[in-house]
């Protein structure tokens, strides 16, 4: 899917061959519908795009840092959108099951409709979350 190497400044130089979007991972169909067709994790050569209902974290392909599968989750700290006061992490829970932790170089917009507060990483519960942590290994490495 992906091919990837480092460039003399140290920053990735990443051909992605296929387009990857990844699902949430919805229990519900009432939630699928509040959440909108459009929500989703898309990555493509234009960078990394994660849209959660009106919510949307986006950044280019060279501030991803690495990601890893994670969960099960705690109902209380998986579901909705979640801002960590520990780290200013951002999640967009849909269930406990497990989802995937994206780190990123510097930290993104996301939670403010303003962008005032930046976030280091964002957890996503996607349908697939080994197959996005894999690909975005890849990209970084």
């Amino acid at each position: 899917m992906t091919t990837g190497e480092v460039t003399a400044a140290g920053t990735p130089a990443v051909v992605v061959h296929h387009r990857l979007h990844a699902d949430f991972a919805v229990p519900f169909p009432w939630l699928r519908r509040l959440l909108g067709p459009r929500s989703g994790l898309e990555l493509d050569t234009a960078g990394l795009r994660v849209r959660f209902g009106p919510w949307l974290v986006e950044t280019p392909l060279a501030n991803l840092a690495g990601a890893e599968a994670t969960g099960p989750f705690h109902p209380l700290r998986a579901l909705g959108v979640r801002l960590s006061l520990a780290d200013r992490g951002l999640t967009f829970g849909t269930t406990t099951r497990g989802g995937v932790c994206l780190r990123f170089r510097e930290p993104v917009a996301g939670i403010d409709p303003w962008g005032k507060l930046r976030h280091p990483g964002l957890t996503v519960t996607v349908a697939e979350p080994g197959l996005v942590a894999a690909t975005i290994n890849r990209i970084v490495s």
